[in-house]
């Protein structure tokens, strides 16, 4: 992976981790009616999308009281980096206890740490924090090329438009978000790996080898996009990250 990249990368995410002050508008208008004590994600976490663009999912946030039970009528209001917005940015949650909004995620490629927000009959803070994916171009290129590719077998999971081969497979691949194992290996051995298939580094004889399919920008580009997905997330040797 270039030099260049890897500089951008490690600019984006540190912007990306910036802090998130929470903002005030229209939603910090609305009255409550009910208070709860906890926040808790229904839907919309994780989710990877392109930069600049609206996640396919709304995000979705339930409020509950101390027993568990859904909260009518709570404020929540949600907050993130620069660049990212909300659709709505706050509102009270409905009969389900629920508040949905869409995201439209910043600028920058990497990973952005939104905050949902409420409060409790103290008034004592509650937050909840989530994390959503963008893709950069070059990220983007690889999540092509995976979809494409390497998808079928190391990604456990069928789709309508995609059946899985992972189960028929007798050693197992790794999935791209498997970050224990993934991160612990260098661009060079995921680049021989994907360009010679497995045997380049005495793995399984399953993963065949890409070199004539894929130019090195592509692979490059697929590297980028395993290093942004991973979970936990994936860290180079030598760089310094931002501290919040």
């Amino acid at each position: 992976m270039c030099r260049h990249w890897r500089t951008l990368f490690v600019v984006s995410l540190a912007l990306v981790s910036a802090g998130c002050a929470r903002k005030t508008g229209a939603a910090s208008a609305l009255k409550p009616t009910s208070f709860g004590a906890e926040l808790v994600e229904s839907s919309g976490g994780k989710q990877i999308g392109a930069t600049g663009m609206v996640l396919a999912q709304p995000l979705v946030v339930q409020v509950n009281d101390d027993q568990g039970n859904a909260v009518t009528g709570a404020l929540v209001e949600f907050s993130g980096p620069a660049g990212v917005s909300f659709d709505p940015p706050g509102g009270l949650t409905d009969s389900s206890g629920q508040l949905s909004a869409n995201v439209a995620l910043g600028s920058m490629a990497g990973r952005y740490q939104l905050i949902a927000h409420t409060s409790t009959k103290a008034q004592k803070s509650v937050e909840l924090k989530i994390e959503e994916i963008a893709l950069g171009y070059q990220e983007q290129l690889g999540f092509q090329l995976d979809n494409k590719y390497c998808a079928r077998c190391h990604n456990p999971e069928s789709t309508p438009e995609r059946v899985s081969n992972y189960d028929n497979l007798e050693v197992k691949p790794h999935p791209f978000t498997e970050g224990d194992t993934l991160n612990k290996m260098s661009d060079a051995d995921l680049t021989a790996i994907i360009g010679h298939g497995g045997p380049a580094l005495n793995k399984s004889a399953l993963m065949p080898p890409y070199s004539f399919t894929l130019s090195k920008a592509e692979i490059e580009a697929l590297i980028a996009y395993i290093r942004l997905i991973s979970d936990p997330p994936y860290h180079a040797s030598g760089m310094v990250y931002a501290q919040k």
